[in-house]
C-alpha cells in the first residue's frame, strides 16, 4: 500500500504544469500557444523569455527530484521503488491529470530524478546537452542525445540494475514524446534555441 500511495503521489507532483502556472500566472502567456506548443523550458524560452524559462526549468527539475528523494527514504523495495517513483513523476509530467492527460516531454523532470539516482550520470547528461545545443542550437537534439547517454552512463558507473532500467525506459519515453521533433529535424524545419527572438528582431 505504501508503494502505491507513493507512486500516486509522485505522479500527482509530476503532473503539476509549471509551464502553464508560470506562463499564465506571471506573464499572461500560455506557452501552448507559442512555438512548438510544449510546456517545457525550451518552449518557455520562446514564449516567456529567459526568466520565465528558468522558473519553468527549476519547477520541472524540482518536481522530479523531490518525489524521488522522498521515495529514497520512505518507499519499500529499495532501488526498484526509487526508480518507479522517478518514472511516475515523468509519466505525470508527460500525461498530466491537470491537463486532461496532455503534458510535456519529461526531460527536465527526468533530470531532477537523475540528480537523486547518480551524480555521474547527471554530469554526463548536462555535458552532452550543453555541447549538442552549443554546436547545433537544437534543444530537442540535445535532449535526445543526453537522454540516450544516461543509461550508458548508469551502466558504466555500475549503478543498480533498477536505475539502469529506469534510464532505458526514461529514454524510450523521451524518444516517444520527441517523435514530432525528430521528423522536423530530419526535414530541417525544427525550431532552434533563440529562433523566436531572432524572428521578432527581424520584424
Amino acid at each position: 500500500m505504501a508503494l502505491w500511495l507513493g507512486l500516486i503521489g509522485a505522479y500527482l507532483v509530476g503532473s503539476i504544469p509549471f509551464g502553464i502556472i508560470v506562463g499564465r500566472g506571471l506573464f499572461g502567456v500560455d506557452p501552448r500557444d507559442v512555438g512548438s506548443g510544449n510546456i517545457g523550458a525550451a518552449n518557455a524560452l520562446r514564449a516567456l523569455g529567459k526568466t520565465g524559462a528558468l522558473l519553468v526549468l527549476i519547477g520541472d527539475i524540482v518536481k522530479g527530484l523531490v518525489p524521488t528523494a522522498v521515495a529514497a527514504h520512505f518507499l519499500p523495495y529499495g532501488h526498484w521503488g526509487i526508480a518507479a517513483a522517478g518514472l511516475a513523476t515523468i509519466i505525470g509530467h508527460n500525461w498530466s491529470v491537470f491537463l486532461r492527460m496532455h503534458g510535456g516531454k519529461g526531460v527536465a523532470t527526468g533530470l531532477g530524478v537523475l540528480v537523486v539516482l547518480s551524480w555521474q550520470a547527471t554530469a554526463v547528461f548536462a555535458a552532452v546537452w550543453l555541447v549538442t545545443v552549443a554546436l547545433t542550437r537544437y534543444s530537442s537534439l540535445g535532449s535526445l542525445l543526453a537522454s540516450a547517454a544516461v543509461p550508458i552512463a548508469l551502466m558504466v558507473w555500475r549503478a543498480p540494475k533498477a536505475y539502469a532500467l529506469y534510464g532505458l525506459i526514461a529514454f524510450g519515453l523521451v524518444l516517444w514524446r520527441h517523435a514530432p521533433n525528430v521528423r522536423r529535424l530530419l526535414a530541417g524545419t525544427e525550431l532552434q534555441v533563440g529562433a523566436a527572438k531572432e524572428q521578432r528582431a527581424q520584424r
